[in-house]
């Protein structure tokens, strides 16, 4: 069953995500540095442990708030910088099995964990698999939950198991079971970004590219009101191809003959800076897509 997990598991080597990558959450990432990476060290986690039994990290970490607004890349920034293997749970491995699969694969977690600590075991969208309980939930998919606890549990009688911490992210903490809010006792709101927030985030979004001197950030910043990251980074991607959108029916014309890749080379060096207008009108293509998803 632990064989099964392996294509979920992610070495820390192979997450592409840091700390550097995300703007405007720096005191979540302070508060994650010190109470959850610092305790993971497996150098420094043996002589915590020598001296007190609360020099540890936290069984559970909740992350919540809206989509989009970083929650899983602070979890794999996370795993990066604690040198931690993730496993990155799908949720279907652990519901769409035969009855009493499920269970065995919620053991094999936990016992994979063990083998490879550091490790967090990161479940995004925990409100789908660890939902409040009622009277009409299915036997099996009480079963799973009451064996991913039992197993949850056992990670603090066991201080074997200090280098394990449980990431639940989601955007309905209050559609998460209450038993499972008390296991996770760190829990960080991830909100959408204020404006001084946005505008570290597009700093950052455009630091590399050749953006022109009129572009002014302030006003995006300003102008993104409800935008989340990942919103600004589609504003971003949108308004800074806009040079290669102007240029598009030359471009497909050329790829016609691999004897024209040396004009393509120099016709994509060569595009214009990207321009305040570009971004304006980002502004609007994507304001005008909020406003057809609010009315659906």
């Amino acid at each position: 069953y632990e064989i099964q997990l392996a294509s979920q598991l992610v070495d820390p080597s192979q997450i592409d995500v840091t700390f550097d990558d995300i703007a405007g959450l720096d005191h979540i990432v302070d508060s994650i540095k010190s109470n959850i990476i610092l305790p993971l060290k497996p150098i420094i986690n043996r002589h915590l442990r020598n001296k007190s039994q609360y020099y540890q990290a936290p069984k559970g970490v909740l992350l919540y708030g809206p989509p989009g607004c970083g929650k899983t890349m602070l979890a794999k920034a996370t795993a990066k910088m604690a040198n931690s293997r993730f496993i990155n749970l799908e949720i279907p491995t652990m519901t769409d099995k035969l009855y009493g699969e499920s269970q065995k694969l919620a053991t094999a977690v936990f016992t994979l964990a063990q083998k490879l600590q550091p490790c967090i075991i990161f479940i995004d969208e925990i409100d789908t698999f660890l939902r409040s309980r009622g009277n009409n939930e299915h036997e099996a998919t009480a079963m799973i939950k009451a064996q991913f606890m039992i197993l949850w549990d056992g990670l603090k009688s066991n201080k074997n198991n200090s280098g394990i911490i449980v990431i639940g992210a989601t955007n309905r903490p209050q559609d998460v079971d209450l038993a499972i809010i008390r296991r996770m006792p760190m829990r960080f709101e991830v909100p959408s970004p204020n404006e001084n927030q946005r505008l570290a985030i597009l700093k950052k979004l455009i630091k590399d590219e050749d953006i022109d001197k009129s572009v002014d950030l302030q006003y995006v910043a300003k102008n993104t009101d409800t935008f989340s990251a990942s919103d600004l980074k589609e504003l971003c991607r949108y308004a800074i191809y806009t040079p290669v959108r102007e240029k598009s029916d030359m471009l497909i014309e050329l790829s016609e003959s691999e004897l024209n890749e040396q004009l393509i080379k120099t016709s994509i060096s060569q595009m214009r800076k990207v321009k305040f207008k570009d971004f304006d009108d980002a502004i609007e293509l994507m304001k005008e897509g909020k406003k057809f998803l609010e009315s659906k």
